[in-house]
């Protein structure tokens, strides 16, 4: 009899700690290849989170890419879903993607979203659309959405949407575009797969954007060649860094210059699925190549350049999570070069990473039950 009683307390303890409310409340130090330390502290968990941003009181909100919107408070750590979100085309890396804040989101309450939407004949594209968010409320929402960009044009599938954003330090609205599994779009300049895009923040086209001759949809153009750009981020110079997923291996980081073409599918440092080589960078070198680049693959998702005060030693180093690699992965750049140099086994696929208003960094793992972790130094 007592036999059997130790064996449901086990079965009942081993129950608990395969469960996700449990498994989120575990906290845990975490040890990268280059001697640093960090404490991870769990916030929750998330049915396919995606992305994040935080809001001027320090709550956040956080995009599941099912379709939710989610105000997570930290205090409490209670989640209240947002009403207003689109209907998104959910399936494959389809869904609801990236959330920002306008620069000027204290006056104006304007955040900035993207997801991938459905035609009638079953194709597929990103969106991005703008809309005020109401959170003092028992019931917060987004009202006035509008969509203020398409990508063009919608195609067969459910990869490679990309759909990161980030407005740039004058006021631009920058978005990766992703070639779609397409690959030959991503040197066309009759489609904006394939590309990094820059729009004003009500999206109309800058009229300094450097491609000016080549057509109506290349006016909204920063640069080409790209394949599934899952980062994007400025540094404190102002200059814009994305990175991008390779085919088999050979995932950029990259300066990414207005005007440049980064060589996708044309040249790459990885190749194709099915084996067949593609050129190396350095045989065409008109074309861009990365700052940094992985073979075997880490399949980069999320980035940051640090600059907060909680790692001072950091400041100005690029931080991007590693979905296949399921690390965290810190790059140090200096001037126009950069190189990895430290990583964080996580453990988990990592999808997101945002710094945080007191300069702690926070990731957000993937798939169903992806926890929240705020990563801290050792305590």
């Amino acid at each position: 009899m007592q036999f059997l009683r130790s064996v449901s307390y086990l079965s009942l303890l081993l129950l608990l700690l395969s469960c996700p409310i449990y498994a989120a409340s575990a906290d845990t130090t975490i040890n990268g290849n280059a001697g640093s330390t960090l404490f991870a502290q769990s916030f929750g968990a998330f049915n396919e989170p995606w992305a994040m941003t935080f809001l001027p009181d320090g709550n956040l909100l956080v995009t599941e890419k099912p379709g939710t919107l989610l105000l997570v408070d930290l205090d409490d750590r209670s989640t209240i879903t947002v009403e207003g979100v689109p209907e998104v085309a959910y399936g494959g890396q389809g869904g609801l993607g990236d959330i920002i804040l306008h620069p000027q989101y204290e006056e104006n309450h304007w955040v900035y979203f993207s997801y991938a939407e459905e035609d009638a004949y079953g194709k597929r594209g990103a969106v991005v659309a703008r809309a005020t968010f109401r959170p003092a409320s028992a019931k917060p929402k987004l009202e006035n959405v509008e969509v203020i960009w398409r990508q063009t044009p919608k195609v067969s599938g459910s990869g490679h949407y990309s759909h990161r954003l980030a407005f740039s330090p004058d006021g631009k609205l920058f978005i990766t575009s992703g070639e779609r599994q397409k690959q030959k779009p991503a040197q066309s300049w009759t489609q904006d797969l394939g590309k990094v895009i820059r729009l004003n923040a009500d999206g109309s086209v800058p009229a300094d954007n450097p491609f000016q001759d080549k057509g109506e949809l290349a006016k909204t153009f920063w640069s080409l060649g790209h394949r599934n750009l899952l980062g994007i981020a400025f540094d404190g110079q102002g200059r814009l860094w994305t990175h991008e997923m390779g085919p088999r291996h050979g995932d950029e980081f990259n300066l990414t210059v207005g005007g440049d073409n980064y060589g996708w599918p044309i040249v790459s440092w990885g190749d194709q699925y099915y084996g067949v080589p593609i050129p190396d960078h350095d045989t065409r070198p008109e074309f861009n190549a990365p700052e940094v680049y992985w073979v075997p693959t880490v399949a980069p998702s999320g980035l940051i350049i640090y600059n907060g005060s909680l790692f001072p030693a950091w400041q100005g180093n690029a931080f991007l999570g590693g979905l296949r690699s399921e690390s965290l992965v810190r790059i140090k750049i200096e001037g126009d070069q950069a190189e990895e140099v430290e990583r964080f086994a996580m453990g988990k696929r990592i999808r997101e990473v945002e710094q945080g208003p007191k300069g702690a960094i926070w990731v957000l793992e993937d798939k169903k039950g992806g926890r929240l972790l705020r990563l801290t130094p050792q305590e």
